[in-house]
């Protein structure tokens, strides 16, 4: 049995201390539990050196200014802290997860003076996506929760209430078999899956869909550019359910699930 993640051991970056795992804890009145008032990061180590740091430290920031909260550290020190902390855990390979919240001092919708908590957090986490079935092509169950129209949630931020629909979608997709799920959006287009972004092959073009109501990944950002680079076309459109008949290859693209194959979809 995997041990629980609240009983891992090492250390956690916590409001720029290095403390004990199992010290790293909130009160149960935090702002950022009742309000989802979070934003965070996942990012991922290889070889010693995470994954283009400074651009999810800096998406971060971003997506605070976003919630309305500033960060009290600067991307450099969270760059920083990471490296440290990396460091300190002995990983070469691992997982990252950055995290900034709204505390406990105000209770309530407005939280206008609660401090603003930092947090990072590393460990090892090897495939998100069960290795065997990613082998062969993790089959996609379609959500039934969309992902909301910009106009009514702030869909530019890796905030934490924007993926309550995405746990719930890929909970009923495991209870039915699946890996993961595939979510439209509001106006019935192809977005993504529940953590990652979603690509299509078809003639040799790829295919993505225009990240305006959800996520512009920093994996995908790169998929794109390296694809590019080696002369491939990439188109980022609209695309409908019914097309996706049409394509001959699928794949996920994500800093959990890094680049992963899709077999089946619904």
């Amino acid at each position: 049995m995997a041990v629980p993640f609240d009983q891992l051991e090492g250390q956690i970056w916590m409001n720029g201390e290095f403390i004990p795992w199992k010290d790293a804890k909130i009160h149960v009145l935090t702002h950022g539990l009742h309000y989802a008032s979070a934003v965070f990061e996942g990012e991922r180590a290889y070889g010693g050196r995470v994954f283009k740091l400074t651009e999810h430290n800096q998406r971060l920031h971003d997506s605070a200014d976003i919630m309305g909260f500033k960060i009290p550290y600067s991307v450099a020190e969270l760059d920083a802290a990471t490296v440290e902390l990396l460091k300190r855990q002995g990983f070469s390979d691992a997982y990252v997860r950055p995290i900034a919240w709204r505390g406990s001092e105000m209770m309530g919708v407005s939280a206008q003076n609660n401090k603003i908590n930092v947090a990072i957090a590393i460990w090892q986490w090897g495939s998100y996506f069960n290795p065997a079935e990613k082998l062969k092509g993790i089959k996609l169950d379609m959500a039934e929760y969309r992902r909301p129209d910009p106009m009514t949630a702030p869909s530019r931020a890796k905030a934490a209430g924007l993926y309550m629909i995405c746990t719930i979608s890929k909970h009923a997709a495991e209870a039915k078999g699946y890996a993961d799920a595939m979510m439209l959006d509001y106006r019935g287009r192809v977005a993504e899956a529940t953590g990652a972004n979603i690509f299509f092959v078809k003639d040799g073009v790829i295919h993505t869909p225009d990240p305006d109501c959800f996520l512009n990944g920093i994996t995908r950002q790169t998929v794109i550019e390296l694809a590019k680079r080696r002369g491939i076309e990439v188109i980022e459109r609209a695309i409908m359910p019914e097309e996706l008949s049409t394509f001959s290859e699928c794949f996920l693209t994500g800093s959990a699930a890094e680049v992963t194959p899709v077999s089946e979809i619904g």
